[in-house]
């Protein structure tokens, strides 16, 4: 077992961890605002959801495995080894000449960030006690909207000054110092035993999540609902599933322990993450194609409606940070359901009249609601646990919403795919359009189509992009029915039902 790391230096690691989230963060919103420009130079628009899903599913994939190898053989080689890779994956994905290098590229990337975050977040409840970890991981959770507030904005800049290659690029320097600090300054004490590591159970794993991405983005696009590729994955699905399942309970040290699952209070957090997770992609991979193509503004406007929700973020998890000792659990989850609810119905009746304003006081309210949410779960699981489930328990958490994102990305991209195909074939355009002819309207290629066609096919972005965003409200109202859920517990029963 590891100590609580004390001979650590606390605030250099807390400073090298913060790196580490930040450049995971940034991701996601830094490359959204950079796609229009990224598809518009390397052309696949019926892959744009790939570029998410493909780093996403390499994330929640491997998110469990670290969890489990941390609480194993410690926290540190394993944060180490993601980092690396990750800043690899940056590197080659600037590089990148195809859109199908480019998703190679962020699969690569994906395999590091499934360490990144699980694993800065364990560290911290390692090295903080119960009493300053609501106030360490609020700031934490922090990170990932101060960390995306300048993504959007230093996306447009690198897309209309320099070349989109820089949104993954300025990962590397990030990347480096992290890795240096946490080398350096933190330390932990760990019994040498044997163990067994449950590779059949992370194969079966493997398997089952991707027969099912490859499902919700393929299915109604490339193959029909009904049509045997489709029928033959979700049975693949089912099968190595309900192997996976057999194989945790039969396990010596299962990749994913099912008693952790059993807390009540553990299963409503990671349900919360899963939709949630589908409400955050849905913005930050959608909104910057719809400011830019809909409303017609430029990159830089297109991120500002982004880092609006980066605002709200932050300060939510501040505020919930320091309120959650003496409200509880439950009453702070519900106040940040609610504000989803008031966000998605920003983005239900969004419409080109009114505006970026509109769709920026929308991720306000989102970035509320993901910070409260996002603060009180973590917190809550962490404070449940003890040492030795801890890494796998933040996991499972972090999996919850990547696997939320993955899923989101792929359903969302499958039903923005599937709608503006239906519109381009309700409009007699099928001999001469596809879904890969929006690449002419994000490049502005308009000498390829008359005016008409290419009015066409933006009427048709708009629609499919509405469509998309009446997805967003539906996941936020389950996501507030999940809340009410919540068990009323306090941190004091939550100690003493762990010890």
């Amino acid at each position: 077992m590891a100590n609580k790391t004390r001979t650590s230096k606390r605030p250099l690691v807390l400073s090298s961890i913060i790196l580490a989230m930040f450049m995971s963060a940034i991701e996601g919103t830094i490359v959204s605002t950079a796609m229009p420009s990224i598809v518009g130079d390397l052309g696949g628009f019926s892959l744009y959801s790939w570029v998410f899903s493909g780093y996403l599913l390499m994330t929640a994939l491997t998110i469990l495995i670290y969890g489990k190898l941390a609480d194993l053989f410690g926290r540190k080689p394993v944060m180490i080894f993601g980092i690396s890779i990750f800043v690899i994956g940056s590197l080659l994905a600037g590089l990148s000449s195809s859109m199908t290098l480019l998703i190679l590229f962020r699969f690569i990337q994906g395999i590091g960030a499934g360490a990144v975050q699980p694993i800065a977040t364990t560290m911290v409840g390692d090295i903080y006690t119960v009493q300053e970890r609501s106030k360490i991981q609020g700031y934490l959770s922090s990170v990932w909207g101060i960390s995306a507030i300048i993504g959007p904005a230093l996306g447009g800049v690198f897309v209309q000054y320099l070349n989109w290659a820089w949104v993954f690029w300025m990962n590397i320097p990030l990347g480096l110092l992290s890795l240096i600090g946490i080398s350096l300054f933190f330390h932990e004490n760990l019994e040498k035993t044997t163990h067994d590591i449950d590779y059949k159970g992370s194969a079966l794993l493997f398997l089952a999540i991707s027969s099912i991405m490859i499902v919700f983005i393929e299915g109604g696009t490339a193959w029909g609902w009904t049509s045997l590729p489709i029928i033959l994955l979700i049975l693949l699905f089912l099968v190595c599933f309900s192997l996976f399942i057999i194989q945790e309970t039969k396990a010596e040290e299962p990749i994913v322990p099912l008693a952790v699952w059993k807390k009540p209070l553990i299963a409503i957090a990671n349900s919360v993450n899963l939709t949630t997770g589908v409400i955050m992609i849905g913005l930050s991979s959608f909104l910057p194609a719809y400011v830019q193509i809909v409303m017609g503004e430029p990159a830089v406007v297109a991120g500002f409606t982004l880092t609006t929700m980066s605002i709200g973020w932050p300060i939510a998890s501040t505020i919930t940070g320091r309120l959650i000792l003496r409200m509880g659990y439950r009453p702070l989850a519900v106040i940040g359901g609610v504000s989803l609810i008031i966000g998605g119905c920003f983005f239900l009746l969004l419409s080109p009249s009114k505006g970026p304003v509109w769709a920026g006081i929308g991720s306000f309210f989102i970035g509320i609601g993901m910070g409260m949410t996002t603060t009180v779960y973590i917190i809550s699981i962490q404070n449940s646990v003890d040492w030795k489930l801890r890494g796998v328990a933040t996991a499972s958490n972090m999996f919850m919403r990547q696997m939320g994102n993955s899923v989101g990305a792929a359903l969302l991209g499958g039903i923005l795919n599937k709608r503006l195909n239906t519109f381009i074939e309700s409009e007699g355009a099928g001999s001469h359009l596809s879904v890969n002819s929006a690449n002419a309207v994000l490049s502005g290629q308009k000498s390829h189509f008359s005016s008409r066609t290419m009015s066409l096919l933006r009427e048709g972005l708009t629609l499919a992009l509405h469509t998309v965003y009446i997805a967003v409200f539906i996941f936020a109202v389950i996501s507030l029915i999940l809340i009410l859920f919540t068990p009323k517990q306090s941190i004091a029963e939550l100690d003493n039902e762990n010890h």
